[in-house]
């Protein structure tokens, strides 16, 4: 037994050991070490909600104090042991009303300015840009409507390396906190964010703007904030999704008006470069290169890298009778996904040359090859299955 405690105590010891001597730095943009409070925030309506905790916080600890301290010391000072006999006593209408209207105006004093930053909240009126963003399990749409960006989109994915998250490296400083690409917005502009999901309820959560809003596949429900300081601030999806729940970071990244001007113009000028056409006749080699591309980005984290899926929570593709048989029917789960499963629809995420690449590396990696029917899938098939 004494054996077992050294060896417990010998464990503890190495923890806290270790605890003390690594070095944690805070996150630019998100939490900080040993945080405590909320953050102060870079807009208005964070810096209200900062402010509203603390009245809150302040008003509930003054009543805790004053309801408790008379209690205990009534029953301190009006023990049995000091001779203290209980009274019998009927109504008292002075104290009745005193108990109704002193709580009734706590209240109201809490709710004035409660209600004020609430309406704030939900006011997205008169907005300088619009900014759709679309959940996804498990990564995040943005879609520009208006402003000097409109037109533009693309996917932000988690970009920690796997082997951070399996151990097999030390974590770095933004450990699931950093994405491929950023949402940019200009400073100080008043941002409109219409927020939806395609397959189940998330929620965009930047604790910096005070913006906490679930997405709801088939509903359109929007939030608003003006960042007030250029810098990256991050938030996570605060909606439990799914397995990769953990995976879906929200990076934003603000900047002064004349460098958005400059990213946005950037940003049409790639996407105009890069934009594929479904009526090209694309070689299987070149379909096979951009599918792995596709898959890595899309497909790993759930069916691996192997092909071989998680038993008992996703199947394996390699192998598999859909990927080998007909391309019709796997061109349909990964456009619309399989109900009732963890098979997203992909078909709002990617192109149709990308479904068409991913779909023919599927029916040739690993063992596929050379197996199944339909070898080479072209991007006009995709089309067709729409």
């Amino acid at each position: 037994m004494k054996k077992w405690w050294r060896g417990v105590l010998s464990v503890c010891g190495l923890l806290f050991s270790c605890a003390v001597g690594a070095k944690v730095e805070n996150m630019p943009g998100g939490p900080k070490v040993d945080q405590l409070n909320l953050p102060e925030g870079v807009t208005q309506i964070a810096q209200d909600v900062m402010w509203l905790h603390w009245l809150l916080l302040t008003i509930c600890g003054l009543i805790f104090i004053g309801v408790f301290g008379v209690m205990f010391y009534s029953i301190w000072a009006h023990r049995k042991s000091r001779g203290h006999q209980a009274s019998t006593f009927h109504e008292h209408l002075g104290v009745e009303v005193a108990w109704t209207v002193i709580p009734f105006i706590i209240v109201i004093a809490m709710a004035l300015p409660a209600t004020r930053t609430v309406v704030a909240m939900k006011d997205t009126s008169s907005s300088d840009m619009t900014v759709k963003v679309t959940g996804y399990q498990w990564k995040w749409g943005y879609e520009y409507l208006d402003g000097p960006a409109s037109g533009v989109k693309f996917l932000a994915t988690l970009s920690t390396p796997r082997a951070q998250i399996e151990n097999r490296e030390p974590k770095g400083l933004y450990y699931l906190m950093e994405t491929d690409n950023h949402l940019v917005v200009p400073v100080d502009k008043k941002i409109r964010v219409v927020v939806t999901a395609a397959d189940v309820i998330h929620s965009w959560m930047v604790p910096d703007f005070g913006v906490k809003q679930d997405a709801i596949p088939g509903f359109l429900r929007d939030t608003w904030f003006r960042a007030e300081k250029p810098g990256i601030y991050r938030g996570q999806c605060a909606e439990l999704c799914g397995k990769d729940h953990a995976f879906m970071p929200i990076v934003v990244e603000v900047l002064p008006q004349d460098k958005f001007d400059a990213w946005a113009e950037e940003q049409k000028k790639k996407m105009a470069a890069n934009a594929d056409d479904p009526n090209k006749e694309w070689t299987a080699e070149e379909l096979i290169a951009r599918g792995e591309k596709v898959y890595a980005a899309n497909c790993v984290a759930c069916h691996q890298a192997n092909g071989k899926g998680v038993p008992g929570s996703f199947p394996a593709l390699d192998g598999d009778k859909t990927v080998l048989g007909p391309k019709d029917a796997q061109l349909d789960v990964v456009l619309h996904g399989r109900p009732g499963t963890a098979m997203a629809a992909f078909g709002g995420q990617l192109n149709d040359v990308e479904i068409a690449a991913v779909v023919t590396y599927t029916r040739n990696a690993w063992s596929n090859a050379g197996k199944g029917e339909d070898p080479v899938v072209q991007p006009k098939d995709s089309v067709a299955k729409r």
